[in-house]
């Protein structure tokens, strides 16, 4: 198990920057060298003594001596934002709280979608581990106003929801 000794000796991390560079000159890398790639789904990922890690873990690790309990959130949903200042170390739920909206979405809010057959706007929510039902409405404002005074009542991010 990597330590927090153990990377410093190999990395500096900038918690301004959110970047790591490397300190060890290897046979192909530079002292210096910004420390990470991006992979498909959008994460900063490195490998050390061939195990990979996202870069987001390494990041808590580094500034703490522990990696996360549960998951990483990036508080701006910019998934390779690794600025110390926008990570926070959350539960499953807690990180579902502040999802980007989704490409699919329609509607241009998070929970709100056109139900056809009834030919209304229709507001849910996630809470408890339940889907909640907020309503059907004639105007998408009225279920936009819903669904947002849900998200305060239930704890969401105040960035839920917004696009990247």
């Amino acid at each position: 198990m990597l330590t927090q000794e153990q990377l410093k000796e190999i990395l500096h991390y900038c918690p301004e920057t959110g970047i790591f560079t490397r300190k060890i000159k290897t046979s192909h890398k530079k002292v210096g060298q910004v420390f990470g790639c991006k992979g498909r789904a959008g994460y900063l990922s490195s490998s050390i003594d061939g195990k990979v890690y996202r870069n987001h873990r390494l990041v808590f690790l580094y500034m703490t001596g522990s990696f996360p309990l549960e998951q990483v959130d990036h508080i701006n949903q910019v998934k390779h934002d690794n600025r110390w200042e926008n990570l926070r170390d959350v539960t499953a739920g807690e990180n579902l709280k502040n999802q980007s909206m989704q490409r699919r979405n329609t509607s241009g809010c998070t929970g709100v979608r056109w139900d056809e057959a009834r030919q209304k706007w229709n507001a849910q929510i996630s809470a408890d581990g339940k889907m909640k039902c907020l309503g059907r409405f004639d105007c998408i404002d009225d279920a936009i106003k819903v669904r947002r005074a849900a998200e305060i009542k239930y704890g969401y991010h105040e960035n839920h929801g917004l696009t990247v």
